[in-house]
């Protein structure tokens, strides 16, 4: 990463090989030597190590290009693995937690995706008798640190953009809780491929909400770890740029390699944000049969809202997603300022978000 500027990052979104799960075995051994031979030897906590070394040496990327108030989003697992004869849990969300603390960021409370199994024998061990089983681990972490202080807006043109990446009050109140019920560890809906199939990516969903959660529009996301792609496109659907990084070549770009591809994306991303939308009306709905009437209304849309903070919320529906030779060109379109034509979305007037190629995979304006 070292082509990426110091302090030129808005937000870093991502989810790190796994130290301990043996499907990542390869990819840190190919790194270090030492990893494949302590594993071989049954040294457990010495793999351990050396595999989350490899990682530090991107988290000191990281903090070098992360802009002063901005944030670092980390998807992690814990492992649970037998080595040496001894079955035992390797914290990974610990050893990160005290890698970026040492590192001068600012930890701070963390999200718990509840990613369960359907496995039908989830329990481990001596099974229905006592006192040698173990509990599954059916739980991921999101690690969330700051860089510094609270992050300023001191432009008129940052705190309009921060006005317009308001999210609906109800969605706060789900997306803002320390527990993630909702979200299944299944495979997106997205040009599947066998690289996809057999990665550990994420869902679309959580980079979605984490993107909207901790960045505005315009901001650059930066994912150390791109593997599928997954933060690329959620950056796009969020009207945010991005730049990735991927050193496993198997694994397919996000990026279009022609219309198909690209028409795909625009229809994904626009489909989301009338979800939103749909769920967001629906809401209102309920909550005015239920005697609540809300307060505010929408300046771009005109729908009612909960709060005035709500009041300038708007979305950039993509028009096309173009691969050009500078990087991949994402084109925006100018909704109508005065609500929803006839229930749909209307595309108007692209503008563009462009970024020169930095990573393997980029989109930015």
């Amino acid at each position: 990463m070292g082509q990426v500027a110091p302090e030129s990052v808005d937000l870093v979104m991502t989810s790190p090989p796994y130290p301990m799960v043996a499907m990542w075995d390869e990819c840190f051994s190919r790194q270090d030597r030492s990893v494949r031979s302590a594993l071989k030897d049954g040294e457990g906590w010495k793999a351990f190590e050396r595999m989350h070394l490899l990682l530090d040496a991107v988290w000191d990327e990281v903090c070098r290009v992360l802009a002063p108030g901005r944030f670092v989003c980390i998807n992690i697992g814990d492992a649970v693995r037998q080595t040496g004869g001894e079955f035992g849990l390797f914290p990974n969300h610990t050893r990160i937690i005290q890698a970026m603390t040492l590192r001068g960021m600012t930890p701070l409370p963390c999200i718990i995706w509840r990613k369960q199994t359907n496995a039908p024998n989830k329990f481990m061990g001596s099974g229905m008798l006592p006192a040698g089983a173990y509990v599954t681990l059916e739980h991921e972490y999101i690690l969330i640190f700051r860089k510094g202080g609270k992050r300023a807006f001191p432009t008129g043109t940052d705190r309009l953009a921060r006005r317009e990446s308001a999210v609906f009050w109800e969605e706060r109140n789900n997306w803002f809780s320390d527990v993630w019920f909702d979200l299944k560890g299944a495979r997106q809906d997205l040009a599947g491929n066998s690289a996809r199939k057999r990665s550990g990516a994420y869902p679309f969903e959580l980079a979605y909400r984490l993107i909207n959660m901790y960045s505005i529009a315009g901001d650059i996301v930066l994912d150390p770890f791109a593997g599928t792609g997954t933060t690329v496109l959620a950056s796009m659907v969020s009207g945010r740029s991005s730049t990735a990084f991927e050193i496993e070549a198997d694994f397919e770009s996000i990026l279009p390699e022609g219309r198909t591809h690209a028409e795909e994306i625009v229809r994904f991303a626009n489909r989301r944000i009338r979800e939103r939308i749909d769920a967001h009306l629906s809401f209102i709905e309920e909550r005015i049969r239920a005697g609540k009437h809300p307060k505010y209304i929408n300046n771009i849309y005109g729908f009612p809202v909960v709060t005035r903070q709500e009041a300038d919320l708007f979305f950039r529906l993509l028009a096309d997603v173009r691969q050009e030779p500078e990087g991949c060109t994402v084109y925006y379109s100018d909704l109508p300022r005065s609500g929803i034509d006839g229930g749909v979305l209307t595309a108007k007037a692209p503008q563009q978000m462009r970024l020169p190629p930095a990573g393997k995979r980029s989109t930015k304006n």
